[in-house]
């Protein structure tokens, strides 16, 4: 039997320690090079573009920039996911690390008590890191074949101890309002393409939206995905039956499935409804990723955070100046 993967050398180009070994000035060069990889790690202006600036460091030893053009002041992440950050450059290199290492999802809990920050600060690391993954997805378009696919997460409620008080949630009427349905679009041998709606049915506008014409898709027999053979040639699979049959299937699908549920499960234990999107798209980069080396993929977040605007959703967030 051959190796898995992660098990293999390859795999392992990247380790924690080596980054709690760099200083804060070898930090700082790493996310140069990655932020202004074209003027190999010089600054350039976010305001005018300049390419001559002044470097200085304020009191707290941060190190700042003033362009010498239009006098504007930014540091290494100013406009980025990053930006106003409080840590130092070298903690959220290993944040990065740290989260991941973890090939079904990192618990925020767990990353506070690594790094010795409060929940919170881990809370919104993490979800701009998230934010980062989700930027790769932006506008993808599947062809091929693919296989579609709905399941429920998030807004978990215990079962009652006794049979006769127990209540059916898949009916309207037992529903909290707080679980909702992950569909995913996944090429079968390519990428990965999430959404969370209210019910399977109301995903068939994004399928039509994300998937190219001429596209085979592969879906179960729900009643949801039947007006898309108007649209696409479909092979349809009973469950009921067979998990495979006479070439249908939704496998792929499954198996990212497979990898969000573990992280519910395992790691994130209650997901409400409003962040529940970007834990599925964790999910599909890290099920897309799954054959990457774990210091190419440090990197490629890195690359993310630094080559996208302030975070839509935690920009302020708990300051109150918005809601997620």
């Amino acid at each position: 039997m051959s190796q898995h993967f992660l098990l293999s050398r390859q795999a392992k180009t990247l380790s924690l320690a080596s980054v709690f070994r760099m200083s804060d000035a070898e930090a700082e060069t790493t996310f140069r090079q990655v932020r202004w990889s074209e003027t190999d790690g010089e600054p350039v202006c976010p305001k005018c573009g300049g390419l001559d600036a002044y470097e200085y460091r304020r009191e707290t030893g941060a190190l700042q920039f003033e362009c010498k053009a239009c006098k504007a002041h930014f540091s290494i992440t100013s406009g980025t996911l990053f930006a106003s950050h409080k840590l130092p450059l070298r903690i959220y290199l290993a944040a990065i690390a740290i989260f991941i290492n973890e090939v079904k999802g990192k618990s925020m809990l767990a990353m506070s008590r690594d790094l010795g920050l409060s929940y919170k600060a881990a809370f919104v690391l993490c979800h701009k890191m998230r934010e980062a993954m989700a930027a790769e997805m932006r506008g993808r378009q599947l062809g091929g074949e693919v296989s579609v696919d709905g399941a429920y997460f998030g807004g978990y409620v215990k079962p009652a101890n006794r049979l006769e008080n127990r209540v059916d949630r898949r009916l309207a009427e037992n529903r909290t309002g707080k679980r909702r349905v992950v569909v995913v679009i996944r090429q079968h041998g390519g990428d990965t393409l999430p959404a969370v709606f209210q019910s399977e049915a109301a995903a068939v506008g994004f399928i039509r939206s994300h998937v190219k014409p001429g596209t085979i898709v592969n879906a179960d027999e729900a009643s949801s995905w039947d007006s898309l053979h108007a649209k696409f040639e479909m092979k349809r699979i009973n469950h009921g039956e067979a998990y495979s049959l006479n070439g249908a299937c939704t496998n792929w699908a499954e198996e990212y499935f497979s990898r969000l549920r573990r992280g519910e499960i395992g790691h994130h234990h209650h997901i409400s409804g409003p962040y529940l999107v970007r834990y599925a798209q964790e999910a599909a980069f890290r099920e897309d990723a799954r054959r990457v080396a774990n210091g190419e993929h440090v990197t490629r977040v890195a690359e993310l955070a630094m080559t996208n605007k302030p975070s839509v959703d935690f920009a302020g967030y708990w300051q109150r100046h918005k809601a997620a």
